[in-house]
């Protein structure tokens, strides 16, 4: 049978089915009606089309990071610092909870923690608690238990530079600093946890507890929420990594939603994972004797995966802002960073004329819908132009670095197109004379128009 190029275009089949270029066709209404979903105006869609665009490109945000490598190669290098540091860090919370005279509980909580393993747990377990059983402290000598605590310390630093790019830090904690958190952790975190553990499992043994669980339906009640009492542990530990580690004030709320969604993660990678521990003997028959400490690196290398997927979900419900781009770091064009910087100093000033108090990065990332990291980019370079200044609050407060009515708006923008360009050599040594001749043109033009015009007259400018 013939068909003519019209009964193409109508969507005639053939005996073989739809017509290549309908099925193209129909792909491309999918992926425009995707992308007005996710990137369309708002006010354009139907009601009950806004509200899931928050979680949908939460998913895409998730899935660009983790597909160009972001997640993967942070949580591949944090497996190489976690096997340096493993021992060590054992044999610190050993010495830790000895003190307490619980440190027979640590091969149960490795048991747990390595349950995924399947059968290779236990010996697993068993080795580590062999090497922390051989660590003499007494006979390191102090240059041997500086390079014990430095293995340890080192692995806390490494986390923190991670979620410090997480969460766009440039600025890390200084050394004072990050040695007395650092102990904290190590000497508090153990003790903290196993109380936990026993707290727990003294309520099971309780005689009252007992005598509910004989009642149902709190018997039943009881012992689902015994079954939750992992998930909790989990859960709650990773809302403490979540808001302490960071160099930055990360809310419960968006710490609790990350926690929650890594632990739910944690828990079923877990099974799927000894499910397929339970299948491995093949990987035994080829790796032979290797093959427990390859699946146990695989294992942290998910577990630190989950970590970072949940410190993701973290950071992008604290700062929905990164979520409106389809890129992962926002790339302001020159027009729209010197309208920033303009917007940015007129909330400060008309803050300032207000008798209010001064705004925070974070509350000119929330009033200009930009990423926190750009905001903190445009402070700088108005702080380095002399216009902003910080105070000495925490959080720091941004105030006039003079008096509005003395700092003109040309000044100001002429300092935002010509930053940076100090660490260039003589930029106009070796441009085109006709190009230098349009620069110079345009700015007399700019300042002409601009004139005598203030900072303040632009705060109080209300048209």
């Amino acid at each position: 049978m013939n068909y003519s190029d019209d009964d193409r275009l109508r969507g005639a089949k053939d005996p073989e089915g739809t017509w290549g270029p309908v099925r193209h066709f129909s792909t491309a209404a999918v992926t425009g009606a995707w992308e007005r979903l996710l990137w369309g105006d708002a006010a354009a869609l139907p009601p009950w089309q806004r509200w899931p665009r928050l979680p949908l490109r939460l998913v895409y945000a998730l899935a660009r990071d983790i597909g160009s490598g972001m997640l993967t190669l942070h949580a591949m290098s944090l497996v190489y610092t976690t096997l340096l540091s493993l021992v060590p860090l054992l044999a610190v919370s050993f010495s830790v909870l000895k003190g307490f005279g619980v440190h027979n509980q640590m091969e149960p909580m490795l048991m747990q923690a390595l349950h995924p393993l399947g059968e290779g747990a236990r010996e697993v377990t068993q080795q580590l608690i062999g090497y922390v059983d051989n660590t003499n402290v007494r006979v390191l000598g102090a240059l041997g238990l500086a390079v014990l605590l430095y293995s340890v310390l080192s692995l806390i630093s490494k986390i923190e530079q991670v979620f410090n790019l997480t969460w766009r830090i440039e600025r890390p904690r200084s050394v004072a600093e990050r040695f007395s958190r650092y102990l904290s952790v190590l000497l508090v975190g153990p003790v903290l946890l196993f109380s936990a553990l026993a707290v727990s499992a003294s309520l099971r043994s309780n005689a009252i507890v007992q005598r509910l669980v004989e009642i149902e339906p709190l018997g039943f009640l009881l012992h689902t929420g015994e079954q939750l009492v992992p998930f909790l542990l989990i859960t709650l530990a990773f809302v403490f990594v979540y808001t302490f580690v960071p160099n930055t004030r990360v809310r419960y709320g968006p710490a609790l939603a990350g926690a929650l969604v890594a632990g739910l993660l944690w828990v079923g990678a877990g099974n799927l994972f000894a499910s397929f521990m339970a299948g491995s003997t093949r990987y035994a028959a080829i790796y032979s004797s290797l093959a427990i400490p390859i699946l146990f690196m695989m294992w942290v290398y998910f577990a630190w995966l989950i970590v970072l997927v949940g410190a993701n979900i973290a950071f992008y419900l604290q700062y929905p802002e990164y979520l409106a781009s389809r890129a992962r770091d926002l790339r302001l064009s020159n027009r729209l960073r010197e309208r920033l910087a303009l917007e940015l100093m007129q909330l400060v000033v008309r803050r300032h004329f207000a008798g209010t108090e001064a705004a925070t990065e974070d509350e000119l990332a929330r009033v200009l819908h930009l990423p926190l990291l750009e905001v903190r980019d445009l402070v700088r370079i108005l702080a380095r132009g002399g216009f902003l200044v910080a105070a000495a609050t925490s959080p720091p407060r941004l105030v006039p670095a003079q008096a509005p009515e003395r700092m003109l708006v040309r000044d100001l923008l002429h300092h935002v197109r010509h930053f940076g360009e100090e660490a260039v050599a003589s930029p106009e040594a070796d441009a085109e004379p006709a190009v230098v001749a349009v620069e110079r043109r345009l700015q007399r033009t700019m300042d002409d128009c601009l004139g005598d015009m203030t900072l303040k007259q632009l705060a109080l400018e209300t048209g």
